[in-house]
C-alpha cells in the first residue's frame, strides 16, 4: 500500500491551498483518514478526520477553514484550506487506517508529506 499526497506550496496568508492524498495497492477497506501537520520545533498534531460515515472533527484552529472530505471510489481523501495564515505553515501528512483482507486487523499508513508555506 502506498499514499501519495499532492497539493502543497507556497501561498499568501489569506490564500487557499487543496491536498490530496491517493491510497493505492490491493486494500479491502479503508477506515478513517486524516490529516497532520508537523510545524518544524514542534509535534505532529491532527488537523482534521473523517470516518467511513462520512463524520468530520477538526482541530480548533483550523475549524470554519479547512474542509476534510473523502472519495472512496477513488481511495483519495482531500483538505481544502482557505483564509490560511503564516501560523499554518508545516509539513501535511496524510494517515489513513484501512484493512488488506476482510479478517484483517486495521493498519495505519503514512503518506510522505506535503510542504505547505504561508507567507505573511
Amino acid at each position: 500500500v502506498q499514499l501519495q499526497a499532492s497539493g502543497g506550496g507556497l501561498v499568501q496568508a489569506g490564500g487557499s491551498l487543496k491536498l490530496s492524498c491517493t491510497a493505492s495497492g490491493l486494500i479491502f477497506n479503508i477506515n478513517a483518514m486524516a490529516w497532520y501537520r508537523q510545524a518544524p520545533g514542534k509535534q505532529r498534531e491532527l488537523v482534521a478526520v473523517i470516518s467511513s460515515g462520512g463524520n468530520m472533527d477538526y482541530s480548533d484552529s483550523v475549524k470554519g477553514r479547512f474542509t476534510i472530505s473523502r472519495d472512496n471510489a477513488k481511495k483519495t481523501v482531500y483538505l481544502q484550506m482557505n483564509s490560511l495564515l503564516p501560523e499554518d505553515t508545516a509539513v501535511y501528512y496524510c494517515n489513513v487506517k484501512l484493512r488488506l483482507w476482510a479478517v484483517d486487523s486495521e493498519r495505519t499508513y503514512w503518506g510522505q508529506g506535503t510542504q505547505v508555506t504561508v507567507s505573511s
